[in-house]
Formats: C-alpha cells, sequence, structure tokens
C-alpha cells in the first residue's frame, strides 16, 4: 500500500512539471496573425489566454480556440504576442519575430 501511494504521489508530482509552454506565431499574408499554442508534453492550449501588448498595455485579448490557437489583426508598430497559461507557462513572442 505505502509503495502505490509513493508512485502514486511521484507520478503526480512529475506531472505538474512535465510540461512547457510552447507558442509559435507566423503571418497570414492577408494582414492578420495565427499564433498556436500548447504544451510540451502534447496537452491542449484550449481556452489558455492570449494577449496582444503594445507599450505595456494589452489592445487584444482572448482565448486559444477548442484548435489551441487565436487568429487577430495585425497591429501596426511594435508588439508583443503573449501566451499565458499562468506564472511560469508564459511565452511572449515579438511582432518582428513573425514571418510569413
Amino acid at each position: 500500500m505505502i509503495k502505490k501511494v509513493v508512485l502514486s504521489l511521484a507520478i503526480a508530482s512529475s506531472s505538474l512539471f512535465a510540461h512547457t509552454a510552447i507558442m509559435s506565431c507566423f503571418d497570414n499574408g492577408d494582414g492578420t496573425i495565427t499564433c498556436e499554442g500548447g504544451f510540451s508534453d502534447g496537452s491542449s492550449a484550449s481556452g489558455v489566454k492570449f494577449r496582444i501588448e503594445q507599450k505595456g498595455k494589452a489592445i487584444f485579448n482572448a482565448k486559444m480556440s477548442e484548435d489551441s490557437e487565436v487568429t487577430f489583426n495585425k497591429p501596426s508598430g511594435s508588439y508583443n504576442a503573449v501566451f499565458d497559461a499562468g506564472e511560469g507557462h508564459q511565452v511572449f513572442i515579438k511582432g518582428s519575430d513573425i514571418t510569413e
């Protein structure tokens, strides 16, 4: 019984730290950008918070779709795309790094 409890705790604790947030974004060439998010363990990002920031302020807020993606109109000027799955699970991508 003790071995089962220890094994269960080991599995549970390893799963808490076994994933890293990931996101990629690309320019659709039609004035929109699509970003896809997820986790390194293959977990879905459906419902994860997403925002576009300009000069430190959010100008667009959304949640990742059932397909773990979001599409938005490309802002003018510099901006950051932010995948925000909570502390320690955030990804920031500069707009200047997003290409077709």
